[in-house]
């Protein structure tokens, strides 16, 4: 098969012809329809996951597609089914899949970080029967993917975590493939929501997805402070969808007495250990709350939301590349240049 693949941290990644992967037991190997190209992969190509141990390596998490073959202790799947995967897989066995939080189970599966993943033909999934997601009817590939790990990590920070509820005021610190996504998820919900952002064409995109009122960070003096005052007094739920330091601290701050923060963004590097003012936090009773990814049992209430014609995420994929654009792609993440999310379509 044809594969992005990059053999040290940081080292420029390229396309490679690898042997095409079989099924485990309990898995599937799925053709690619569609991949997604994440912030995260480029943390992994980075080397800030722990969770990359072997190189070489093959990069992609938010993908769809097509079942190609399957393992013999597998029930429920068959060759030909469309799906797609939650980014973090769990392994059905320990005490927190049992408890239906397969997002933070003790022994997770990761394409793209702890096997390789879906900048490829082809890729290999574990416990199959426990972790794929059929597709509804009509959804195409390139809009499945972009679910991927941003809109689902999204859905589940929001709804879930965020426990947003109608009529609150929803801060959303950070305009890429997740912050728009939770712009669309909280207004959908019924909240209104304050989208913050450094660059005008994401900013617009917010708009379009929904949000009440913008926030150009390179313009105002206290980007907290003005989110009070769009708000009357502070947002009930707000969320950090880009991971660092300045981000963190200011969601944080844009809270009224008793809001909450969730941090979605991965805070990686210089940013792993943000300074969180933690007298604000007791004095007015915030909750901090992180979320990390969504169980494949939890896709039916999100699904739900789109066939309403709720939730549009087709509107938030960006380009269509082919596989050898995506290395450029990847490479390129840490410069947040375009918007929306970045799919690969053509393999």
């Amino acid at each position: 098969m044809k594969a992005v693949l990059y053999e040290a941290f940081g080292a420029e990644p390229r396309i490679a012809t690898l042997p095409d992967p079989e099924p485990v037991p309990h898995g599937v190997v799925i053709k690619l329809g569609a991949t997604g190209v994440c912030r995260s992969d480029w943390h992994g190509w980075m080397g800030h996951d722990g969770d990359i141990r072997t190189l070489p390596h093959v990069p992609g998490h938010e993908l769809a597609g097509t079942v190609a073959a399957v393992g013999r202790e597998v029930t429920r799947w068959k060759a030909g089914d469309r799906v797609t995967v939650p980014f973090v897989s769990g392994c059905g066995q320990c005490a927190e899949c049992h408890a239906g939080h397969q997002q933070v189970c003790d022994n997770h599966f990761q394409p793209g970080f702890t096997h390789w993943g879906s900048f490829a033909e082809y890729v290999s999934i574990h416990r199959a029967d426990l972790n794929l997601v059929r597709l509804p009817e009509g959804m195409d590939f390139a809009t499945a993917a972009s679910l991927g790990c941003r809109f689902v990590t999204a859905f589940r920070a929001v709804v879930d975590q965020g426990r947003v509820s109608a009529g609150e005021w929803v801060a959303v610190h950070g305009c890429g493939g997740v912050g728009l996504s939770a712009v669309m998820i909280a207004a959908a919900s019924g909240a209104r929501v304050v989208a913050v952002d450094i660059a005008d064409d994401k900013l617009a995109l917010a708009r379009e997805a929904g949000a009440a009122a913008t926030v150009n960070a390179r313009e105002v003096a206290d980007i907290a402070e003005a989110v009070r005052g769009i708000t009357s007094g502070g947002a009930h739920l707000s969320l950090d969808a880009l991971g660092s330091v300045a981000t963190c601290v200011n969601s944080i701050m844009s809270l009224r007495k008793r809001g909450r923060h969730v941090q979605v963004g991965l805070m990686a590097g210089e940013h792993s250990l943000p300074p969180v003012p933690m007298g604000r936090v007791i004095g007015h009773e915030l909750e901090i709350l992180g979320s990390h990814g969504m169980q494949a049992h939890r896709y039916d209430a999100m699904f739900a939301m789109i066939e309403a014609g709720l939730l549009k995420p087709e509107r938030l994929v960006g380009r269509e590349i082919t596989l050898e654009q995506s290395i450029d792609a990847l490479t390129g993440m840490d410069s947040f240049a375009g918007t929306g999310v970045t799919v690969v379509t053509r393999f």
